[in-house]
């Protein structure tokens, strides 16, 4: 299985001529899915619909949406409406997003992410299948709720971006596939010891989950274009560390960089955007990130693959030029691996 996702930033540096080029390009070099993700710009619902309107095969994700901001129910039906929109291609990916997003964007509380996951998903599973949806949970009361529109797909593939243990094995228990940001390589194994904890709940096996993870990448011929991409990395993985609250911090910090993820967030503190960046070491961009020419990324992108992601989601670091995001897709399609 060779199969690739990719995700694009959506949130005001693209076009959508851009966007609608890169999906098109990706589809026609037969890349599995388009993952879109939601913060503060676009939401992802409307850019799939724009891709999907566009594309003929390739699989259209959330990547994700959270699960403070939107009903379950309301999640239900518009997920249910891009499966039937295009010829049951949806993919639904959540996730609990941080309190940086959920408290100082949606203006909601920030409180049980664990627990609201796990009820979330469990009506919106029950809402897709048709059923009438009865439920007396800790977090949604419903009653009478039935869906009139359900999805083409019998099984809607949900997806869950965990990052701590107790997620990890909510993931292994009730997802189809695991969406992990920022995935060390080294670590893969002994994090999937975690989901087929999970998966065994359920009377499952690990290999019933799709690890997909986000990859960083960015490709080049060119020296010096290569150096200017690390830039682009280590600006990127500097503002999630530094900037988007305490969950990468500490992902990074159990992943091995602690002493590197300590000095990130001091320098981020202080406001000094150069020194933070400066602080994301060479072991972690050859950890986390695929940088290279095409030959040199597809190797590393294998050895991902053989480690044990089954499907990775290439995206790109902030600043990315249109040329390289169409380089890329064209190093790392499956066609260029096999």
């Amino acid at each position: 299985m060779n199969e690739i996702g990719l995700s694009i930033n959506t949130r005001y540096d693209i076009s959508d001529e851009e966007l609608i080029s890169i999906a098109k390009h990706a589809d026609d070099v037969g890349y599995h899915s388009f993952w879109a993700a939601e913060s503060w710009g676009r939401d992802a619902f409307t850019v799939l619909t724009v891709v999907g309107c566009n594309t003929q095969n390739i699989r259209l994700a959330t990547g994700i949406v959270n699960i403070f901001s939107r009903t379950p129910a309301l999640i239900a039906q518009t997920i249910a409406s891009l499966d039937i929109l295009s010829n049951g291609r949806a993919i639904l990916g959540l996730g609990s997003s941080g309190q940086v997003v959920v408290e100082g964007w949606h203006g909601v509380p920030f409180d049980s992410p664990l627990g609201r996951t796990r009820e979330y998903i469990e009506i919106i599973r029950k809402a897709l299948s048709g059923a009438p949806v009865n439920h007396d949970g800790k977090f949604y009361k419903m009653e009478r709720f039935r869906m009139l529109a359900p999805p083409m797909q019998e099984r809607l593939p949900i997806y869950i971006a965990s990052l701590g243990p107790k997620n990890l094995e909510l993931t292994g228990e009730v997802a189809d596939g695991w969406l992990p940001v920022w995935l060390n390589m080294e670590r893969i194994a002994d994090l999937k010891e975690r989901l087929a904890v999970g998966a065994a709940k359920s009377g499952r096996n690990v290999s019933d989950v799709t690890v997909a993870p986000y990859l960083m990448c960015y490709t080049s011929d060119s020296p010096e274009d290569l150096a200017h991409g690390a830039d682009l990395l280590r600006a990127h993985i500097a503002y999630y560390i530094g900037g988007m609250g305490t969950f990468y911090f500490e992902n990074f910090s159990r992943a091995g960089f602690c002493a590197e993820a300590k000095a990130v967030r001091d320098a981020w503190g202080s406001k000094n955007r150069d020194q933070a960046a400066n602080a994301v070491s060479d072991r972690i961009l050859e950890s986390v990130t695929v940088l290279g020419d095409p030959q040199q990324c597809r190797d590393q992108m294998a050895k991902f693959r053989q480690a044990g992601i089954d499907m990775p989601v290439a995206t790109f670091p902030h600043g990315t030029e249109i040329a390289t995001i169409h380089r890329t897709i064209d190093a790392l399609a499956p066609q260029a691996g096999d």
